[in-house]
């Protein structure tokens, strides 16, 4: 089958990295500028383009999708259908309505539950145990197209979003295989989702990573899964960002936010229980574990986090 492949996060190398081992032709291969990444904000490429270069496919990196030339472009390659993972743009219809079998999307939860940027990071951070791969023809909305297949999986009651997204991105690899399969042979029946039930994941801010202790534990945990690598989870500590990498329900009360008594864990209240801070970073310093800091930081009677 001819096929066009728009992706750009390392999420979406699996998926393509399986349509080559099944035999694909790959026309082309179609994701974000170079940007600039790092201290030095030197220009980087996505993981996307680093691996179709790897396999020697052709790469364009359009500004904006939604060009007329793009379109045409596109048109050229006459695919048999287009497969979108995490591309980072909205898709217009006129390029929607290119390939004969339409375009096929992996998207990283049960949809129509989750639907958006982030669904792995909210999945984890809402508390969920269940969550999973949708495979789907897009249309011109958000994430509403109708679904071809899915698999579930349960959430690991210690897995982070970068954990989860390992074993999603293979899973959805597989499934995209499958549904490209299913829809060549007729075998697959598209089912239309119910936008009732339907969840939103939207894209991730700086602020969501915020900790208010008057949270219960297993919340401010659930987040600090969720929200790694960026924006984590972070409090203040005497006026410095304090960064937690890892963390813990545990026992113990308290005012909310107060770091209490304890020997060599750094635990601080919450509004149900208390949490462990195992691994956090102060502005301007080293990641250091919880004993590390307390011993680090003198801390006094009543010290608390903000």
């Amino acid at each position: 089958m001819k096929l066009v492949y728009l992706g750009t996060p390392s999420f979406a190398v699996p998926p393509l990295e399986a349509l080559l081992a099944a035999g694909h032709e790959i026309a082309a291969v179609y994701t974000q500028p170079d940007r600039p990444k790092g201290r030095g904000r030197e220009m980087a490429a996505s993981p996307v383009k680093e691996c179709a270069l790897r396999h020697g496919l052709t790469v364009h990196q359009p500004e904006r999708v939604r060009r007329p030339e793009v379109a045409e472009q596109l048109r050229a390659f006459q695919p048999d259908a287009m497969a979108i993972v995490g591309y980072g743009q909205i898709i217009p219809q006129s390029i929607i309505d290119i390939p004969r079998l339409g375009i096929v999307n992996v998207h990283a939860s049960l949809l129509p539950l989750y639907r958006g940027a982030a669904p792995i990071q909210w999945s984890i951070a809402n508390g969920e145990t269940r969550t999973g791969v949708t495979t789907m023809r897009i249309d011109a909305g958000l994430d509403t197209g109708d679904i071809l297949l899915q698999w579930d999986t349960a959430i690991g009651p210690r897995e982070t979003a970068p954990e989860l997204g390992a074993r999603l991105a293979q899973a959805g690899a597989t499934l995209l295989v499958q549904s490209l399969d299913g829809l060549d042979r007729g075998a697959i029946v598209p089912r239309p989702q119910d936008h009732a039930c339907a969840t939103l994941a939207p894209i991730l801010k700086k602020e969501d990573g915020r900790v208010d202790w008057t949270w219960p534990a297993a919340r401010i945990d659930a987040r600090c899964r969720g929200f790694q690598p960026w924006p984590g989870a972070y409090a203040e500590f005497r006026g410095q960002v304090l960064q937690i990498f890892e963390c813990r329900p545990a026992e113990g009360r308290g005012e909310p936010g107060v770091i209490l008594p304890d020997r060599k864990r750094l635990l601080v209240a919450c509004g149900d229980g208390a949490i462990e801070l195992e691994q956090v970073q102060l502005q301007g310093r080293k990641r250091i574990n919880g004993e590390a800091f307390r011993n680090g930081q003198r801390l006094l009677d009543n010290d608390r986090l903000s």
